[in-house]
């Protein structure tokens, strides 16, 4: 799989998702995960900071992406939305 996963990851405006890129197959997929799922499935503590929120995201960061592009091949969309229910599968 040629996958590339841009740098820098950002937390939403209303802070309950961190925002990511990923480059699949020559396109440019725009990425979230939501703190749920971070909180649900990658020990994220409840109401924790934005710099947990980001240090959880980036521990997590393999199976989140991997996940994230097995959604996109399924959904054949360039917006991914991960939640909770993504990873309780």
């Amino acid at each position: 799989m040629d996958t590339n996963v841009k740098p820098s990851a950002t937390i939403s405006r209303d802070g309950n998702a961190v925002e990511f890129e990923v480059e699949m197959r020559g396109k440019r997929l725009t990425c979230s995960i939501s703190r749920e799922a971070l909180e649900d499935h990658f020990w994220l503590g409840r109401h924790a900071d934005e710099a947990h929120l980001l240090h959880a995201f980036s521990d997590g960061k393999k199976r989140i992406v991997a996940m994230a592009e097995r959604k996109a091949r399924r959904l054949a969309t360039e917006v991914i939305k991960l939640t909770s229910q993504d990873f309780g599968r």
